[in-house]
Formats: C-alpha cells, sequence, structure tokens
C-alpha cells in the first residue's frame, strides 16, 4: 500500500494500531546515495575499525535523503497459525516549514538504479511525506512562537500552487466585503497548510479554514474578528497542528520508538543511522554515542543478513547475498523435508500485489521480504536446535529465543568485524592473513595503482606499509592463495604474508 503526504493523516491511527498489534516490524529504506565520492577515502574498506566506518558512514548520510521507507508489520492470528502482513511505502520529502531550507545530494549511480526498478520521482517530489529531527522541530517551537517562520519551499511545483492560490485571493479581496467568502481548490496534503498560513501572514483581514476535499474558504474579516479567530481553540492552524503537519513521518517513527517492537532489516546499519539522522537527531561524533542512543531507541534490533549468514553455516543453506534470491531458497520445501512446515505467511487484501508480482528495490516489497525471511530463518534455526521437534503452531517469542545470540548485532560489511554489537562489544573479524607486497625496481607505485595491478585477478583492499612495501587485504581464503601462487616470481612484486613482528614499521624501528 502507498502512503504518501496526501493521506499520511488519514492513515495514521491505523498505522498505530497495526504497530501495536504487531510480533515485529521490519523496515526498509531507499535513499539519493549510499557513499560520498566526493570525499576522500570515504569508500567502505576491510580496513575499516567500526569507529572508522561509522565516520565515512556518518559524512554520507548527512549528504543524502530518504526517498521512500517501507514497513511490514506482522500480526499473529490466534484462530490460525499464520502471521497477516501489512505492507506500506511511504514517500519522505524533507518538511519545508522552517526557518532553514534542506539540502541534500543526488548520487547518479543510485538514481540510475532506483530508475531502473520503477522507482516513482513524482510521488517522491510532489507528494512526499514531510519529516524533521527533534533539533529542527525545536527551531520551528521557536520560530512559531516569535512569528518569524516561513515556508522555505523551492519546490518550483509548490511555488506554483502558492503563487496560484494568492493571486486568486489579491485579485478578489479588493472588490470583496467583510463576510465575504470565496473558495479555493484542487490543494492537496502539505499544501492545505501551507497556502492557509501563507495567505494568513501576508493578508492580515482574511481568514482560512479548511472544507476537506481539497478546498479552503477564504474569508474577509475586520482585524478585530480576525484576533478573536486567531485565539479561538477550533483554530485549524494551531500551533500544535502546524508542528504536526510539519513533523509528518517523524510522528510514526515516535510510534515505533515508544511501541519498542523487535525491528527488523537487512543489511541495516545505514537505515539505522538514516533513522537516527533524520527522525530522531543529528548523528553523534561518537561512534559509542550512536550505538547508546540506537539501542536506547530500540532495544531489540534484528539484521536478517547476520541471521541468514548463520543460517548458511548451521543449515544446508546455498550460498546467495542478496535478500531476494534469500527469500527465494527459504521458499523452498527441500530445506527442511522432515521438520514441520514453515508458518504461513499471507499478505493483507490491500498488499496483495505483491503476492502476484515481484517488485526488488521497492521498500514497502523489500520490508515484506525482511519480515518473511526472518520467519522462515527461524524457523529453520528452532528446528535445528530441538531436532525437528517442534510444536505445531511455533510462538514469536519461541523464534526469538532461538534468535538471541544475533539479537542486535548488524551486518558489517567488508570491514575490520563482522557485525557491529549495539548492546555490547563488537567482535573481530576472522580476515584470511593480509598479504604484504615489496615492490622492486618499480618506483613511485601509488595504492591505487597496486589496487589495478591485483584487481584483475581479485579483489583486495589496499593501504600503504612504507615507501616501497603495500598491505593487501581480502575476505576470501581463495584469492589470498591465488595470489600467493601467482606472484611468487614476479620481477617486481613480491608477494608474501604479512608478520606483525617482521612486516610493522614500529617493530622495525624498536629493533633498529
Amino acid at each position: 500500500m502507498e502512503v504518501g503526504a496526501e493521506s499520511f493523516a488519514r492513515c495514521l491511527p491505523r498505522l498505530r494500531r497495526r504497530i501495536l498489534r504487531a510480533a515485529f516490524v521490519a523496515l526498509d529504506m531507499e535513499f539519493t546515495g549510499l557513499h560520498s565520492t566526493s570525499l576522500q577515502n570515504n569508500e567502505p574498506s576491510l580496513f575499516d575499525s567500526p569507529a572508522e566506518r561509522y565516520v565515512k558512514a556518518r559524512q554520507s548520510v548527512q549528504r543524502f535523503t530518504p526517498v521512500q521507507l517501507g514497513k511490514c508489520g506482522s500480526d499473529t492470528e490466534r484462530d490460525f497459525p499464520r502471521y497477516v502482513v501489512h505492507s506500506y511505502n511511504f514517500f519522505l520529502f524533507p518538511s519545508t516549514l522552517g526557518i532553514r531550507d534542506v539540502e541534500f545530494t543526488f548520487s547518479a549511480s543510485s538514481i540510475q538504479f532506483l530508475s531502473h526498478y520503477g522507482f516513482d520521482f513524482n510521488k517522491f517530489l510532489k507528494d512526499g511525506i514531510p519529516y524533521m529531527n527533534e533539533v529542527q522541530e525545536k527551531t520551528l517551537k521557536q520560530h512559531l512562537l516569535a512569528g518569524t517562520w516561513k515556508v522555505c519551499s523551492t519546490n518550483c511545483a509548490d511555488r506554483d500552487v502558492l503563487k496560484k492560490a494568492i493571486d486568486e485571493v489579491t485579485s478578489w479581496i479588493t472588490a470583496a466585503k467583510e463576510e465575504d467568502t470565496m473558495i479555493l481548490q484542487e490543494l492537496n496534503g502539505y499544501h492545505m497548510l501551507e497556502v492557509q498560513l501563507v495567505l494568513r501572514q501576508a493578508l492580515k483581514n482574511v481568514w482560512t479554514e479548511p472544507l476537506g476535499d481539497k478546498k479552503i474558504m477564504v474569508k474577509k474579516v475586520s482585524p478585530e474578528h480576525r484576533q478573536l479567530l486567531e485565539n479561538s481553540p477550533y483554530d485549524p492552524c494551531q500551533k500544535k497542528l502546524i508542528l504536526l503537519s510539519a513533523r509528518g513521518f517523524t510522528n510514526l517513527f515516535q510510534i515505533l520508538v515508544k511501541a519498542k517492537k523487535p525491528l527488523v532489516g537487512h543489511n541495516m546499519l545505514m537505515d539505522l543511522m538514516h533513522l537516527h539522522d533524520k527522525f530522531y537527531r543529528p548523528l553523534p561524533e561518537s561512534y559509542e554515542e550512536f550505538k547508546r542512543n540506537i539501542h536506547n531507541l530500540f532495544p531489540v534490533i534484528i539484521d536478517t543478513k547476520t541471521v541468514t549468514k548463520s543460517v548458511q553455516k548451521k543449515c544446508l543453506f546455498p550460498r546467495v547475498s542478496g535478500l531476494l534470491d534469500v527469500y527465494a531458497v527459504l521458499c523452498s520445501s527441500n530445506l527442511n523435508p522432515k521438520g514441520p512446515p514453515c508458518p504461513v505467511i499471507a499478505l493483507a487484501s490491500g498488499c496483495s500485489r505483491y503476492a502476484e508480482k515481484k517488485s526488488p528495490h521497492e521498500a514497502g516489497y523489500d520490508a515484506f521480504l525482511c519480515g518473511s525471511v526472518l520467519l522462515m530463518s527461524a524457523h529453520l534455526l528452532l528446528c535445528r536446535s530441538t531436532d525437528g521437534a517442534v510444536d505445531a503452531e511455533p510462538s514469536f517469542s519461541q523464534y526469538l529465543t532461538v534468535l538471541a545470540e544475533h539479537v542486535n548485532k548488524v551486518n558489517f560489511i567488508r570491514g575490520g568485524v563482522s557485525s557491529i554489537n549495539l548492546s555490547g562489544e563488537d567482535a573481530p573479524c576472522r580476515h584470511p592473513p593480509a598479504l604484504v607486497v615489496h615492490v622492486r625496481g618499480w618506483p613511485g607505485l601509488t595504492e591505487r595503482q597496486i589496487y589495478q595491478e591485483f584487481k584483475a585477478r581479485c579483489r583486495f583492499d589496499v593501504r600503504r606499509l612504507s615507501k616501497n612495501q603495500f598491505i593487501l587485504l581480502s575476505n576470501k581464503h581463495k584469492h589470498v592463495r591465488l595470489v600467493l601462487r601467482d606472484y611468487r616470481h614476479h620481477p617486481h612484486l613480491q608477494v608474501s604474508v604479512y608478520r606483525h613482528w617482521r612486516h610493522s614499521p614500529s617493530v622495525n624501528c624498536l629493533l633498529q
């Protein structure tokens, strides 16, 4: 089900009820970009510690913005052992009601990627749900109290709507008498509030009221009558209502935080960082503070990438990486032929499109895949831990028990740890041994040139060790063996396994 700014306020009470009933909530997000290439050395590297990677990712999160958020809630039915899935697609756009305009960057490759998978950029631009974090909300409150707020919309469509409304009213009001009214039509969503606020601020002798069905009534009033109306508790543009509208999707985020339901995602580090930055508070400089904040917001987080990596090791599970591929493998009946069948996962009536058509990289569909992968993986692990002696109708709490070792472990792509532990110490990753390359008779080589030299055979991350030495890191043992074999007799590059006591500059300095 798709939700934009026009329908979000109507859907919010129903969304709240479904979150409170859900066994868990799965999320997925799409962004205007992932890793900023305009920043030097911002690409993820196997040399990165979690804190170093956080610094890189933080810079990217500050530059890009989410365009779509998918939420999937799964209710358990008492009369029948199945999970009923309600999957939503929310189009998002930063709030333009505030004292400062929000700037963000587009990555050409990300936009091309989204376009390839049918993303509707018109809905993102024209009907995106506004949002703001606590700092932005505090600023808006201050300016609302001082009467110095403004609409920062630079969107051409928004400007055209505002200009048309102002032109209509200013043309009408010169000949109108007090208590005369006119109707503005074809306004939707966020425009209903923006137009009223702009008209009231620009013209001191008008009053506005929404009529529903995309219409606003404009009345010419005396200054005294206008003052009485502004102090009325029934004013549809009260400051608290303005804040509620400007917060937009942040209202749903706050419902999620209060509900404390298990939060599920796939490779979800960037998702969590954007949730923190866009809906809670700007990302802190400290990596440890970020972990504490996220753990306080969502005490139970499950990354299905971490879970499926474990399932691949413990069960007869083909090694696939993409979320859709993992889902397809888990749907196979061959994985658990002797054990009880997986729980039935049924899409609710408003979300049946996903049962008929695959929609990869649509946030709502990926959130549905995420929740399904979690349930099926947990079922496999439960069957394995009990040798197949599983209840005919296992509860979600039983699934959480077998998932306990993966709770709050977020997958860490190509880095110094295998996962980030949001509720404790990060465990080091067991990489294949590092290699050291000693360069002879080939002066002036750079890290980039060394990377290109080995790229033809396999992928290594490269870091300079000294003037003529470089360290290579790979996450695959076969790549290490291949390079050691193929470069045994290379005339310029001597490759060997890195030994700290032998190759470390600090150790060599101490020995000398």
